[in-house]
């Protein structure tokens, strides 16, 4: 398994922008698929990015796309979400996940992924 560790959540204006980072350590990164999910109060996670194994192709979340961005560096083991143009109701606990999802819709499901982060907060202040 590989073990990650998300950073990069603090409090931003709306419209501001974050970038989180998650940190893979154990296996190499590069034979998964990486995946970014939120959680936020009284609400299911829900998708947000996900990256194959190679870095493409990319998938979003409709709520997303346009304003964040997925990237992986397999060689420093990181992934990162780019969020731009941040709205209230992105506000959540996002968490990174690693898996072995092949098709898009496996992609947007929290059951591919088999290793997932302890969660870094995000607050958006309006």
């Amino acid at each position: 398994q590989v073990q990650l560790v998300e950073s990069g959540g603090q409090l931003v204006q709306a419209g501001g922008s974050l970038r989180l980072s998650c940190a893979a350590s154990g296996r190499i990164l590069s034979i998964y698929a990486m995946g970014w999910f939120r959680q936020a109060p009284g609400k299911e996670r829900e998708f947000v990015a996900s990256t194959s194994r190679s870095g493409s192709p990319t998938y979003y979340a409709d709520s997303v796309k346009g304003r964040f961005t997925i990237s992986r560096d397999n060689a420093k083991r990181n992934v990162y979400l780019q969020m731009n143009s941040l709205k209230p109701e992105d506000a959540a606990v996002y968490y990174c996940a690693a898996g072995v999802p092949i098709t898009s819709a496996q992609h947007m499901s929290d059951r591919s992924y088999s290793s997932w982060g302890q969660g870094t907060q995000v607050t958006v202040s309006s």
